[in-house]
């Protein structure tokens, strides 16, 4: 089992940044990929971020790239969320989220592939 705490979030003007983290405890010695999504009122939970157990792969949603940055720190178990630039539209609960990988390069955009979910953190970005 992996245990998942996010923080970081609040609230913000638009123009603004906001960085996420996203604790993981338990079972970590384990390889897992790590994501975050995100999921508006009204709205499905969609992708934002994702990034390889070993770090040197990740991806980010069209809608966020050049503006959210994810990182991660495998001495601390934590993964970050650098989001800059931010807009009304990025007003969301963010949800940080674990799978297992046999790869350490792998990493995941559906929210089917990740076994742990966080319990989130909500970003308001006021206009």
């Amino acid at each position: 089992q992996v245990q998942l705490v996010e923080s970081g979030g609040g609230l913000v003007q638009a123009g603004g940044s906001l960085r996420l983290s996203c604790a993981a405890s338990g079972r970590t010695s384990s390889r897992y990929a790590m994501g975050w999504f995100r999921q508006a009122p009204g709205k499905e939970r969609e992708f934002v971020a994702a990034i390889s157990w070993n770090g040197g792969s990740s991806s980010v949603a069209d809608s966020v790239k050049g503006r959210f940055t994810i990182s991660r720190d495998n001495a601390k178990n934590t993964v970050y969320l650098q989001m800059n630039s931010l807009e009304p539209e990025d007003t969301a609960v963010y949800y940080c989220a674990a799978g297992f990988v046999f790869v350490g390069s792998y990493y995941y955009t559906g929210a089917s592939q990740y076994d742990y979910w966080g319990q989130g953190t909500q970003v308001t970005v006021s206009s």
